[in-house]
């Protein structure tokens, strides 16, 4: 088979870890998201998107429009960019995510009425080094003004919780877990708390997560409340998933499965 990773990056640990794995027995070539439609011939068995760029999403629904499985998909992977969309994706299919609420600009959070504080505010636009911090009353928001100040952004409630995230990677049906320390906690030194075994019924959440939002590798990003309930704050496309065993195995036989069901289905 051939497989197509989209990524600017072949590099990344699970990327070159799984392009290993394949090339024992398969044909691997990378395709920068800059290089465009015209520099590829004809279509791999799949691809693999680790990029969520514009220039990455028009490759890949190009590429989509040719027959070719993308994993994830474009509008699976654009969907997780945009976090008031996240957010009504998720309530309007009962998962227990943070309400939400937008606004177009940090300014206009400023003179909101019904706010209530402590909440945690975040870009909009999900990527990488963007705005969230956690905000105790209207005069912090003086100081994100400068970097923040003309960007549309959305707000949760601050759920009062242990200060450690649950980090949850899935890689087709297999879920992968860790423990984080909250970038909104005080204190990073601690070990994390038993382990970081995941809670009971929370890697079906996590699956079930996946079929709401059409994704296939993906992480979701979930805090215990102080009742014990999980609380979904995130979900992100193709994540790195650095440290976990077996998650290459995992990546490659999901590429493999995903290559050989089109193949069946008469791609």
């Amino acid at each position: 088979m051939r497989i197509g990773l989209i990524t600017p990056d072949p590099g990344h640990p699970l990327l070159a870890a799984t392009a290993a794995l394949l090339g024992e027995r398969h044909e691997v070539e990378v395709l920068h998201p800059s290089a465009g439609e015209a520099s590829v011939g004809a279509p791999a068995d799949v691809y693999l998107l680790k990029a969520r760029t514009p220039a990455a999403l028009e490759l890949a629904r190009a590429l989509e429009r040719r027959g070719a499985p993308v994993v994830n998909s474009a509008a699976a992977t654009e969907g997780c960019q945009d976090r008031t969309g996240m957010a009504s994706l998720a309530l309007g299919a009962g998962l227990p995510f943070a309400a939400t609420r937008t606004f177009g600009s940090l300014a206009l959070l400023e003179s909101a009425a019904g706010l209530e504080w402590p909440l945690v505010v975040k870009s909009r636009r999900s990527r990488k080094d963007d705005l969230v911090a956690r905000l105790d009353g209207p005069g912090r928001l003086r100081e994100l003004a400068p970097r923040w100040g003309g960007e549309p952004v959305v707000t949760q409630a601050f759920a009062p919780n242990s200060g450690w995230d649950h980090k949850l990677w899935v890689v087709g049906d297999e879920v992968f877990a860790a423990l984080r320390r909250s970038e909104l906690a005080a204190g990073t030194g601690e070990p994390a708390p038993g382990g970081g075994r995941l809670p009971d019924g929370w890697a079906e959440l996590a699956l079930r997560v996946g079929r709401v939002f059409g994704l296939d590798v993906y992480g979701v990003d979930v805090i215990a409340t102080e009742g014990g309930g999980p609380l979904i704050v995130d979900v992100n496309a193709f994540p790195g998933i650095r440290g976990q065993a077996g998650a290459p195995e995992a990546l490659a036989a999901l590429t493999l499965r995903r290559a050989a069901r089109d193949r069946a289905v008469g791609r």
